[in-house]
């Protein structure tokens, strides 16, 4: 498989990632790509077909909490702090006209 990657291959990816690579790097990047794509393909061998499909290897199951309201309307102590309250709303200087 080392033979599918190309002089071009490593180019567009090297403008992709941004980098600037030279002559040796260019053939390292090369083989190490390479290698990468052969076991690729030596894990497609495997035989997977009794193996359920996963999307995490824990079991998880909903962790969500139920959304219970626990420190009710407490708008009145919190307008205590506003420069201004309008409509049980905060009231500020504009800061810009």
């Amino acid at each position: 498989m080392e033979k599918t990657i190309t002089d071009e291959t490593i180019e567009y990816v090297s403008i992709l990632a941004k980098l600037t690579l030279s002559g040796e790097e260019r053939e390292q990047v090369k083989r190490d790509m390479g290698r990468m794509l052969s076991y690729i393909d030596k894990l497609g061998e495997l035989d997977t077909s009794g193996v359920e499909p996963m999307s995490h290897v824990f079991p998880t199951v909903n962790v969500f909490r139920e959304d219970v309201v626990t420190n009710g309307d407490d708008s009145k102590n919190m307008l205590k702090n506003a420069p201004g309250e309008k409509d049980n709303m905060f009231m500020a200087p504009r800061t810009f006209e």
